[in-house]
């Protein structure tokens, strides 16, 4: 099945802000960090405006792309400070994607695999770097055991992982206290408990597994305030879901945190392997002992069908 995706819908259209701020005890004399803040654009999501602001100042900032082709930044920061500003801002238009009724009937999970195993030609090799285990991502027994109750022999590949998308949902709990970065999936299927990005790294561990190409994504989603309240500035936060390959469909997205196919309401910065390739921020500093992170993300919609209620 190859149903082609309905254009005449309008896009969809945010802006993203996303301020971290870092503070430190004492001086810092010297900050370089690698920055994954830039929206990508692809087939289903263009870029419109974007931009980094550093405060204190960055002297010297360049621009490239990363081995997964995501837009990155390197900056350093060579100003004695006690606090470090980052602010990125972008509006971005979001197009229709393909929905639950245009991905039904797809190729059994089987061939999928067996394709992957046999089939090695330039047009594979960008999807086989999503099929092995990873820095964060383990393979092995458990997870494909956990992912077999979804697929089952000859279930067509995305009716399956849609099922596992729902049942890593039902069967664990969002608690941000619950685990830590060095947290193993082993780990996380005996305690149930963890955030947006251990369930990712799950659902792709469990894919990976069964020998299915599937990849993480970083970015934001739009969160919806309580009925007749007002969107809080700051009040959203950084997600991550999963991305799985289909042929003929090309890479169709999943996100177990909220057991559903993503749409338009997800805004990427990046996909990658794991965690580790698309982290928001990372570097390292001159000084400082020690450091306090607050992380703010606001996600407003710019189309009035879509808008609500935001503060004055």
């Amino acid at each position: 099945m190859n149903t082609l995706v309905d254009n005449n819908s309008a896009p969809v259209r945010y802006r993203v802000v996303h301020e971290t701020r870092y503070t430190y005890p004492s001086l810092v004399t010297l900050s370089q960090q690698f920055l994954h803040m830039t929206p990508r654009d692809f087939a289903y999501q263009q870029t419109e405006f974007h931009q980094i602001v550093m405060d204190p100042s960055e002297d010297d900032g360049v621009d490239g792309v990363d081995y997964f082709g995501n837009g990155t930044r390197h900056v350093t920061i060579t100003v004695p400070h006690k606090t470090l500003l980052v602010h990125a801002e972008s509006v971005v238009a979001l197009s229709p994607r393909r929905d639950l009724s245009q991905i039904r009937g797809t190729m059994a999970w089987e061939h999928l695999r067996d394709m992957m195993l046999q089939v090695r030609s330039p047009a594979t090799l960008e999807i086989c770097r999503y099929l092995y285990a990873s820095p964060h991502i383990s393979c092995g027994d458990l997870l494909a055991q956990y992912a077999r109750v979804s697929f089952t022999p000859g279930r067509p590949l995305l009716d399956a992982a849609m099922d596992l998308t729902r049942r890593i949902f039902d069967d664990f709990e969002f608690d941000d206290k619950a685990t830590e970065i060095s947290t193993t999936l082993e780990e996380l299927l005996e305690w149930r408990r963890g955030v947006c990005q251990d369930f990712a790294h799950l659902m792709i561990g469990c894919l990976r597994s069964l020998g299915l190409p599937a990849r993480y994504i970083s970015g934001y989603i739009l969160t919806h305030p309580p009925a007749g309240q007002a969107r809080l500035i700051g009040a959203d936060a950084s997600h991550a879901w999963v991305s799985l390959f289909c042929p003929g469909l090309g890479w169709i997205d999943f996100d177990p945190t909220n057991h559903c196919l993503v749409q338009r309401e997800h805004i990427t910065l990046g996909w990658g392997r794991d965690f580790s390739d698309v982290t928001p921020m990372r570097g390292l500093v001159l000084g400082g002992n020690g450091q306090e992170l607050q992380v703010n993300v606001t996600v407003i919609p710019l189309n009035e069908e879509f808008a609500e209620a935001l503060p004055a």
